[in-house]
């Protein structure tokens, strides 16, 4: 199904130059172009403007919504989505003000907006609880939206997500220094930041060199989700976390959860950056789990 691609409010919003913004779009759409199951794409309207969202698996199974990271679109699930649409109904959604097809609305993250435009969503998508898989970006939306909502979220899968671990900001500054050296500084930093060394990632390091070489990031801190909050959590959480992430302090975001959520599964893996990737069975297998007390 063509989606189409953006219009000038959104490349004047997130994108350095229009020319850019159809470079990015062209690439995402071939890329929901090869979606690895069938799928369904829906246009949500929202108080925050239109929200997309690529549907696959039963219709009658459990609802899954998947939250990606910031730089990033619905696409960063291309790994997982066959394996989880077997048993879920997959709503991989594009976060608003990122380079999808969603809406370019920035709502301040200290507020309550962003829970109120997932409210929206799953109020589109016909939703009343859900499970929820999402990393950094996504991550701190689902926490934020859980403490929020806690009756709306049956299960939280989180890969190293922002709000729980000190941000570090360090990489922010030499990143924005390093895009004034062109594509070569560019993807210096998102090698940096993502941890990808091995060879077999260079097409994903290919396409977050293109989005972050034409598209403007965010640069608003993720506010600390407060103690208080967290152990008022009691839905089953998974948390994944690199030991070696550049972005997060994955060990204060271990010592946080473990500290007030014990009933959380924190894994952290000795080798890993911040972008996680061969989670897909663990995932699903935390996910298929009997509810306490089934």
């Amino acid at each position: 199904m063509r989606t189409g691609t953006g219009k000038g409010a959104a490349t004047n919003a997130l994108y350095k130059s229009q020319a850019g913004a159809e470079e990015i779009l062209r690439r995402y759409q071939g890329a929901l172009d090869a979606w690895p199951v069938p799928a369904e794409h829906l246009r949500l309207p929202t108080r925050q403007g239109e929200t997309f969202v690529v549907v696959s698996g039963p219709k009658d199974a459990p609802p899954l919504i998947l939250l990606h990271g910031s730089g990033a679109n619905a696409t960063m699930w291309l790994d997982d989505v066959a394996t989880w649409s077997r048993h879920f109904r997959t709503y991989a959604v594009d976060v608003i003000g990122e380079p999808g097809f969603s809406a370019p609305a920035r709502p301040p993250l200290a507020s309550d907006a962003s829970a109120q435009w997932l409210d929206d969503v799953l109020e589109g998508l016909g939703i009343s609880r859900t499970a929820i898989v999402a990393t950094s970006l996504g991550g701190w939306l689902a926490l934020d939206y859980a403490r929020r909502r806690p009756e709306r979220v049956t299960r939280l899968a989180l890969l190293c997500p922002g709000g729980l671990g000190r941000q570090k900001l360090g990489l922010l500054f030499k990143t924005l220094l390093l895009r004034t050296l062109g594509r070569k500084g560019v993807a210096r930093s998102v090698r940096a930041a993502t941890g990808l060394e091995d060879p077999k990632f260079q097409p994903v390091l290919d396409t977050v060199v293109l989005t972050f070489t034409h598209f403007k990031p965010r640069t608003e801190r993720l506010p600390v989700v407060p103690d208080e909050a967290l152990r008022q959590l009691a839905m089953p959480m998974l948390v994944i976390a690199g030991e070696r992430d550049v972005l997060f302090d994955s060990a204060e975001t271990a010592r946080r959860v473990r500290t007030c959520v014990p009933q959380a599964t924190v894994r952290l893996l000795p080798e890993a950056g911040h972008a996680l990737f061969g989670q897909t069975d663990t995932i699903l297998e935390f996910l298929r789990e009997p509810a306490a007390g089934s």
